[in-house]
Order: C-alpha cells, then structure tokens, then sequence
C-alpha cells in the first residue's frame, strides 16, 4: 500500500463513506419502527399532544408510498458507499481491492445499517416512529415522484401476474388483526378468558344476526287475550318473565306485549280505585294495558339491533322471517349475554341443567344450547356455521334426524343422542375424541 494514498481524498472519502452508513441506518430503522409501531399507541400518543406520533400516523397512512420513499433512499446510499469504498480500496491494494471492499462494506452495511438500527426500531418502535416521522414526510415530498413511477411500475408488474394491490386491505384486515392479538394475549397467559370472550363477543355482534340467539317459538310463553281476568293475572305471576307477548285465537296473531308491572298498576287501579273492589278485576282488559308488540326480521344484525333497542328504549322484541311468521323473540339481555356470558337471577335455569359432566367423562348437553355457548363455556372450536343448537349440529352432519342411541363422530368429537322428543334432539352426550 502507497503511504502517498493516504491524502486528504483519501479522508473525505472516508468521512463520506461513514455518512452514508449513518444514512443507511436511518432509512433501514425508519422503516422498520414505522412498519412495527402499533397505530393504536401513536393515536394514543397523538392524542396526548405528541406531534412526532401525529407525523407517524400522517406518514403511516400510505404504507406503500412510505415504504417505496425509504427504500429509494436506502439502496442508493448502500450502492454508493459501497462504489466509493471500492474505488478507495482498489486505489490502495489495486485489483484486490474489490474483493476486499466487497468484504468489508458487506460487514460494514449488515451490522450498522441494517441490524443495529432494526434491532433499536423494534425494541422502541414507537419512539423511534415519533422521532424520524417528520423527516420521513420530507424525504417524501422529494421522493414523490420518482416513487410514483415505481409504484406504477411495480402495479403493473403485478397485474400481469395476477395480483391486486388493494389499498382497503389493512382496514380490512383491522377487525383479525384484533381478535388475533387477543387470541395470542390468551394463549400466552396475558388475556383471562372471560375478558377474551367479552371482547370477542363484542367484536363478533356485527357479523352474528337475531336468529342466531332468539328464543325459538317453541319456548315462547304466551298469554291469551280471551282467558278470564284471573287466569291472565295467575299466568303472568307464575311466569318467571316480566314481557309476556298476548295473543288471541293464533298464536301468530300477536295483539300486544304486556308488561308485568303495568298490569299491576291496573289491578291496582281496579282495585283501589273510587268506585274498587276485588269485584271489579273481571272488567280488566288485558289488551288495554299491552304494549304496541315490536317486529324485526331474523336477519338483523346483532349490533344494529342493540342500537335499535336504546333507541327505541325497548327492551323486547319478536322475531319474524320474510314471511311475516313468527320465529322467536329476543331481548336486549340476549345480546349483552353474547358479551358478557350468561345473566342469571333467582328465575333462570342454574347452569348444570343444560352442561354437566357423566361419571365416564362425557357432557350431558341440551339439545337446544346454542353452539357458540357450548365453544364458549368449553373453550371448544366446534363450527356454527350451517347450525346454531348443538342438536342442529348433529342433525346437520348426520344428514337425518337420528334416534335415541345412536352415534356419531366428527369435527374431533364423539355426539351420542341421548335423549329424543318427536323430532327434536333433547339430550346429547359430548366426548372430545
């Protein structure tokens, strides 16, 4: 090596070289702490009053273009450096110096532009989004347009092969990116599963419709309008519901919902009154009292019609189908029970009776208990998809309405029916297999 070579080009040219590490290691960590930083925090942040996590949040917005503009910046200052050590090198060692500029710009380049600032932007990706964000929007600008072209380019390259660059796709892609984090916050011990299956099931109340968590017509207690004035007052006070739907002649024929308490108010009145007595309860007219009944279709959303109910301040509501007949009733606790779990008082059913475990293992299900709180109750996976009761389950992948006794496997499970009425599943018998 000439000891002539070392001149002041020589120092320049070192001094240049060290800049555009510097650089490369600025575009390498800008990239990944805006691609790490959770937008969640830096709107918290921003909110806060941070401008360097607003900038962020500005630069973020078009991942694409942010992207293209740091990547633009980045190859050109690791080809140049590494040009110009290969011309500092091979003036100094001559044809040998290539290989040697090779080696020590590639060790140069991987360790202080590209791991050492990658590991620093992921470990505080968000304080290093708020930090570079502003001169990430300048570098932009200047970018602009030659980034406009490679992305055109890049687009068209695309096309031809049969892919779409869809720019909804991360708003989309919002929702799972959610549920993921809280289904991986579960599974590594951070997420108790009662708050992972309240905010999932606030997450899901969009995509689940009324006919899902109605009460079936089957189950729906009803009051008639034609029964005397003591059969009517006898059936509300046994019922363990204060709405009860009253209906006359067909039980399609919903005249009006009455409330528990307005009917007590009548009573009251009729008793009580300037001219009362107990004599005078055979004049109550139950229809006088009832509620105008609320229809919806069995196709609503779950979230729309938790909307519904608030405004409206109505807490019940009777299901119909595109017919107009009549398919159940839901209320606004059913829904608040897909968040929550189960809302149970001194009325309700206690939990055993429709879940509880046999001496050989198996779980004694109802028939008629939704899918969705059997998964959740389990932690189980198994599909509602194609049925919302785990009886409908069964008798959808049977493909026919099975009898007592009979088995069945599938979707990792053992369903034995064990108990039938008419045509309806009752009791099953669940086994994980």
């Amino acid at each position: 090596m000439d000891a002539t070579a070392l001149d002041t080009s020589f120092w320049l040219t070192v001094a240049g070289i060290g800049c555009l590490l510097a650089m490369s290691a600025f575009f390498s960590g800008s990239e990944t702490a805006l691609t790490a930083a959770s937008r969640a925090k830096l709107r918290a942040q921003a909110d806060r009053g941070s401008s360097g996590a607003e900038a962020a949040l500005k630069v973020t917005e078009d991942s694409e273009r942010m992207i293209g503009a740091l990547l633009l910046g980045n190859n050109v200052v690791n080809i140049l450096a590494a040009s110009l050590a290969t011309a500092l090198l091979t003036r100094l060692f001559g044809d040998s110096g290539v290989a040697l500029a090779t080696l020590v710009m590639t060790t140069m380049v991987l360790i202080f532009g590209e791991v050492l600032p990658k590991t620093y932007a992921i470990t505080n990706a968000e304080k290093a989004a708020s930090v570079v964000a502003p001169l990430v929007r300048v570098m932009i600008v200047v970018f602009s347009p030659l980034v406009t072209l490679v992305r055109a380019l890049v687009r068209g390259l695309l096309r031809l092969v049969g892919v779409r660059a869809d720019p909804e796709t991360k708003f989309l892609a919002l929702r799972e990116e959610i549920v993921g984090a809280i289904a991986l916050g579960h599974s590594e011990g951070a997420v108790e599963k009662e708050d992972r299956d309240r905010l999932l099931g606030a997450l899901d109340l969009s995509d689940r419709t009324v006919e899902e968590i109605m009460l079936h017509r089957r189950q729906i207690e009803m009051i008639d309008a034609d029964l005397t004035p003591d059969q009517i007052i006898t059936q509300a006070l046994a019922s363990p519901h204060t709405r009860l739907p009253v209906y006359r002649g067909d039980d399609e024929n919903i005249l009006g919902v009455i409330h528990a308490k307005d009917l007590l108010r009548e009573v009251d009145r009729l008793i009580r009154g300037s001219d009362g007595g107990l004599a005078q309860i055979s004049e109550l007219d139950v229809l006088k009292v009832a509620m105008k009944p609320y229809f919806v279709p069995e196709t609503t959303a779950l979230d729309e019609q938790m909307r519904q109910f608030l405004k409206r301040r109505t807490h019940f509501a009777l299901v119909v189908d595109e017919y107009g007949a009549l398919q159940g009733l839901i209320t606004l606790e059913d829904i608040l029970e897909e968040i929550v779990g189960e809302i149970t008082d001194e009325f309700d059913l206690p939990a055993d009776a429709v879940l509880k475990r046999a001496e050989n293992g198996d779980y004694i299900v109802e028939g008629a208990m939704t899918i969705r709180d059997l998964n959740r109750a389990m932690d189980w996976g198994l599909p509602d998809d194609e049925a919302n009761t785990v009886a409908g389950l069964v008798i959808h992948e049977a493909q026919t309405i099975p009898n007592e006794g009979q088995a069945f496997s599938f979707h990792g499970f053992r369903f034995e029916v064990a108990a039938k009425r008419e045509n309806r599943l009752t009791k099953l018998k669940v086994r994980p297999l």
